[in-house]
């Protein structure tokens, strides 16, 4: 995965996902950490984007949140946090795609 081939909006939700991750003692950041940094990014499309399809995205963040809080939570690696194996897998086929 290369970060400099992503558009900055991506990087800087990538990073929010990051804090919303730490922020909520989670270790790993996951996909849904990533789909909440997008659709609550100032000046990004995602939101926008799910409005058009015909998504109500109040109702969407409320079972974000949801989920957040059922993650795991750990103690005493504070600053450790990682992508998920999900997160991971999507971001390699993002890159393949951005490839082709």
């Amino acid at each position: 995965m290369r970060m400099d081939k992503m558009t900055t909006k991506f990087q800087e939700a990538l990073m929010d996902a990051k804090s919303l991750a730490l922020g909520a003692d989670n270790n790993m950041i996951e996909p849904i950490h990533l789909l909440q940094a997008l659709i609550e990014q100032e000046g990004g499309t995602v939101s926008h984007v799910l409005t058009k399809a015909g998504v109500n995205v109040n109702q969407l963040q409320r079972k974000l949140s949801e989920r957040l809080e059922q993650l795991p939570k750990v103690s005493g690696v504070e600053g450790e946090v990682h992508l998920s194996n999900d997160l991971d897998k999507i971001m390699n086929i993002m890159d393949k795609l951005a490839m082709q």
